[in-house]
Formats: structure tokens, C-alpha cells, sequence
């Protein structure tokens, strides 16, 4: 078993030493000992892992397959794009199956549910296993970080052969490699670090969008969360290192782009020569070929003029903010460490209105936080019919073991969380319907995601302010951005039809040979 690592210190390095399309494995020297620098030496890795698992495929007759399960934000399905990455380059085949040899779970940890799903998951590989005794189980992500679980899984779960946290998830061919060499199990959590290092393989799940890590971390510390705990300091990427990855992007096809952090609103405050989030929004909105700029997320007490200034004159950043409330209640947002009241937050979501008026706006809530009381509530409900929010995911509060709320008097009772989610669930539906019903006979643009999953002559997209639409279309359609007028509005959703100029463009096209 190794031991576990630490890492204190608090300045930020984007480690890029590396070209990925200048990567070449069967150039990469495995004789002589690994590099020390990063990421050189996880590709060193990945070749002794490449050759083991040739190996393997030679023993057994076939491919060897893994399956990457993700639980949790963006953030983490960013990382997971990068751990099936670096697993093709090994040379493993993707499945959907937890029936393969190796199954790797990124984890989170945000609420309890998360960690007994997980728990319940490992019940099930473990039959697997007997089954397969060679097969590899993984664990990564921000439940690793918790020192309680990683001892829980010591001692009871010692079939797993791998565990590793968030700081750590570019080692992860150098991990595998030792498990592959035949150590029984693997554990490397770091609590901290300042190292980025972003030139890894990548699968992304789309071609023509992607996320785009900015920063990492968070310093905010509300009583409710883990975050700041599992994921670390809040350290920025160099914007020089974030463009030179979008520009990489848009030249391979990514027309839309999500810049990702815990809270992007504070981007850069830790950088040698510190910038704005506003300013990196005005570098990247200048790369060719990127038409869409997403991000997310955005903290209240964090956003700026100058932010609201950029999206108001930006042709290409989407109309769509997630502005997380948690709560209506001044006296609740002061017990949360929010660090905003209920009236700043009204006053900032007026001027968002103002300023953009066709701005969707989402948000997130916490019902049943230690000591809400009726009129707490109240207050919760009387923010959402003033701000009236295109949409908001309702959450009801999870302890979490570690932080300052999990040890606070009056927890309300279960049967009165459920009464006042419900409550507070049927008005912002309603609010949403509503509110979706606002572009309703418009032609808008729509970038067009995939076959719809329940009839395959539609096809699926999204709109700016990130409703989706569904619309007659064929695959040829998917990575494009059309205009579709949007005929009826089902709640949630719409549907459309494609508008004729597009559709004559689209002919025009095929007919002038052009190809997508």
C-alpha cells in the first residue's frame, strides 16, 4: 500500500510541457527511468501501461475494456473525459458495462446520497470480481478526499486497487501502472497542491463543445459545503494557457466553449499578475471559430459591473446565468457565510434584468437548512416570484460530516423539509412554465446536439439561453448552429421547425459540395 501524499503549497503553476498531437508513444524511451517533469512523465507511464495491457490482450484473446462511471458536476466530468483519454491511449476499449476489467467510479461527495450510491455500486463489483479476479476497481474524486471514507474503504472494501482524490487525477497512469505491476492497493490523496496540468488525452464527449477548466478550488467556505475541503484553495490558470487550449479547441471543431470553476466570478485573484473574469471572457470571445461561450459557476457576491457590461455587449457569450441563491433569508444567508443579503441579491438580479433583459436566469436553492423557520421560508418564496427564474434546482439539505452546519442546533424536521420542497418545487415550476413561454413564435439560433433519444427524425438542440428544442432534422444536422423557429413551448422544452432560409442554405451547401 502506498502512502498517502500531501501537497501545502498555494501558488498557482499550469504545467504544459507537452504537445498532444505531437505525442508519439512509440518514440517515448521506457529503459531509462521516468522524467520528473509533468506531464512527460504520465505519458512514460501510459506506454509501461500500454505494454502490459498488450500483454493482456495476448493472454486472454481479446481486447481489454474499462468503463468510466461519473458522479457529479461538470467539474468532474471534465476530469473524466481526461481519465478516458488517457485510457484509450493505453489501449483499453470503452464500455458502458461495469462488467469490464477495469471500472473506474469519479466520485462526489456534495451530498450523502452521492456516497451511498457509490457504497452500493462497490456491493455489486465486488461479485464482479470474483468473477474476474484481474479486474481493476478504481475510485477517484472529491469522496476520496474525505479521510473518513478512505478509511472505511480500507477496511472494508479491500477489493478496490485504486483510490485517488481530485488534486492527483493527472497521476492516473502513473497510479494504474502499479496496480498493473501487481500492487494490491493503491491509495495517493493529496490534501493540496499547485500544480495544473492540463496537456493530457482527452475523450470528449462532444465534438463540438467542451468545458474549459479556469480555475480550481474554492475559498468561500459556506457552512452547507464540502467543496472547499475535497477540491482545495481556489488557483487560477494562466489566461495565456486557457486561450492556447480554446484556440487548440476551435481548431478542432469546437464551436462552443464552458469555462469551468467552483466560482469564476473570482478567476484570477490568485494569478502573479492577477486579471479580471470579465477580461478572460473578452480574450476568449476573440478566438476564431468559437461562437458560443458558456460558464459556470457564478457567485453572487463576486459579480461585477464589468461582467454585466461584457455579457450585455458580447455577441458570443449565451443568455444564461446560473446565479445561485440557496436561500431568501438574509438571516439564513448570513448562517450559510453567503455573504449576501437578500435585498443585494434582488437588487443585483433587477439590474441582470435590466441590463439584459432577454437574460435566463437559473439558480439553486436549499430547503431545510439548520434552524429555517416558516417565515425563513417565506422569504425564499417571495425572492422566486419576484425574480422569476427560468429554472432552479430545488435541493433539500444534506448534512455533511466536517463542515460547520453538520454540527448546528435546530435541524429542522424531515416532514417539514419535504412540505416546504414541495411547496417551494410546484412555484418554481410554475415560474419556469412561464418563463419558457417568452420566445414562443421567435426564430432563434439552436446548436444542434444530437438524434432526439424517443424519435430519431428529430433532432435535439439548445438555445442560448440553454432550453432545449427539438426539431425535424438528420445527423448531418449535429454541431451546427440553425436557425429553428420555435412553434410550441411544452414546459421544458420546445418544439420547431427548422427555418426555411436555413433549410435553403443547407441545400446549397450539399450542392456546392461543401462538406461539415
Amino acid at each position: 500500500m502506498s502512502t498517502a501524499k500531501e501537497r501545502t503549497s498555494t501558488k498557482s503553476t499550469d504545467v504544459n510541457a507537452v504537445n498532444l498531437k505531437a505525442i508519439d508513444l512509440d518514440s517515448i524511451d521506457t529503459v531509462n527511468p521516468a522524467p520528473a517533469e509533468e506531464p512527460a512523465r504520465q505519458y512514460y507511464f501510459m506506454k509501461k501501461c500500454r505494454e502490459i495491457i498488450r500483454e493482456r490482450e495476448l493472454e486472454d484473446g481479446r481486447r481489454q475494456t474499462a468503463n468510466v462511471t461519473t458522479f457529479g458536476c461538470q467539474m468532474n466530468a471534465k476530469d473524466s473525459e481526461k481519465l478516458r483519454g488517457i485510457l484509450d491511449v493505453i489501449g483499453f476499449e470503452r464500455t458502458e458495462s461495469e462488467e469490464a476489467d477495469l471500472c473506474l467510479y469519479n466520485t462526489c461527495t456534495v451530498r450523502e446520497n452521492a456516497n451511498l450510491k457509490v457504497y452500493g455500486h462497490l456491493g455489486y463489483l465486488s461479485n464482479l470480481k470474483k468473477k474476474n479476479p484481474r479486474m481493476i476497481i478504481g475510485l477517484c474524486g472529491c469522496m476520496m478526499q474525505e479521510p473518513d471514507v478512505v478509511e472505511k474503504l480500507k477496511k472494508s472494501y479491500r477489493f478496490v486497487n485504486l483510490i485517488f482524490g481530485t488534486h492527483n487525477i493527472f497521476r492516473f497512469a502513473e497510479l494504474l501502472y502499479q496496480v498493473l505491476e501487481g500492487q494490491q492497493m493503491i491509495i495517493d490523496i493529496w490534501q493540496d497542491t499547485d500544480k495544473i496540468v492540463e496537456d493530457l488525452p482527452a475523450d470528449r464527449t462532444y465534438s463540438f463543445k467542451c468545458g474549459v477548466n479556469i480555475m480550481y478550488g474554492c475559498n468561500n467556505f459556506c457552512t452547507y459545503c464540502i467543496v472547499p475541503y475535497v477540491r482545495g484553495r481556489e488557483r487560477s490558470r494562466r489566461p495565456e494557457d486557457i486561450l492556447c487550449e480554446v484556440e487548440r479547441l476551435a481548431t478542432d471543431g469546437v464551436i462552443e466553449v464552458m469555462l469551468l470553476g467552483q466560482n469564476v466570478n473570482s478567476y484570477g485573484k490568485t494569478l502573479d499578475e492577477p486579471i479580471s473574469f470579465a477580461e478572460l471572457l473578452k480574450m476568449v470571445e476573440q478566438v476564431p471559430g468559437i461562437e458560443r461561450i458558456r460558464f459556470m459557476t457564478s457567485h453572487p457576491k463576486d459579480l461585477s459591473d464589468e461582467l454585466i457590461a461584457v455579457m450585455k455587449q458580447s455577441s458570443k457569450i449565451c443568455c444564461h446565468l446560473h446565479l445561485p441563491l440557496q436561500s431568501g433569508s438574509s438571516r439564513i444567508l448570513k448562517k450559510m457565510n453567503r455573504r449576501y443579503t437578500k435585498e443585494q441579491y434582488l437588487a443585483l438580479a433587477d439590474r441582470l434584468r435590466r441590463e439584459i433583459p432577454d437574460l435566463s436566469i437559473t439558480t439553486d436553492i436549499i430547503v431545510g437548512f439548520p434552524g429555517e423557520t416558516e417565515e425563513d421560508f417565506q422569504e425564499t418564496l417571495d425572492v422566486v416570484r419576484k425574480v422569476r427564474f427560468d429554472s432552479a434546482f430545488t435541493f433539500i439539505y444534506s448534512k455533511r460530516t466536517g463542515t460547520p452546519a453538520a454540527a448546528m442546533e435546530d435541524q429542522v424536521p424531515d416532514d417539514i423539509v419535504k412540505d416546504r420542497f414541495n411547496r417551494l418545487l410546484t412555484l418554481v415550476q410554475t415560474i419556469s412554465q412561464e418563463m419558457s413561454k417568452r420566445v414562443e413564435g421567435q426564430t432563434l439560433p439552436v446548436l444542434v446536439e444530437s438524434v432526439n433519444d424517443h424519435d430519431d427524425s428529430l433532432v435535439t438542440g439548445r438555445l442560448s439561453n440553454n432550453l432545449l428544442v427539438h426539431f425535424p432534422g438528420g445527423r448531418d444536422l449535429i454541431g451546427k448552429i440553425v436557425d429553428v423557429h420555435l412553434t410550441e413551448c411544452k414546459g421544458f422544452y420546445y418544439m420547431g421547425e427548422m427555418s426555411c432560409e436555413t433549410m435553403e442554405e443547407d441545400l446549397d451547401d450539399h450542392q456546392s459540395g461543401i462538406v461539415f
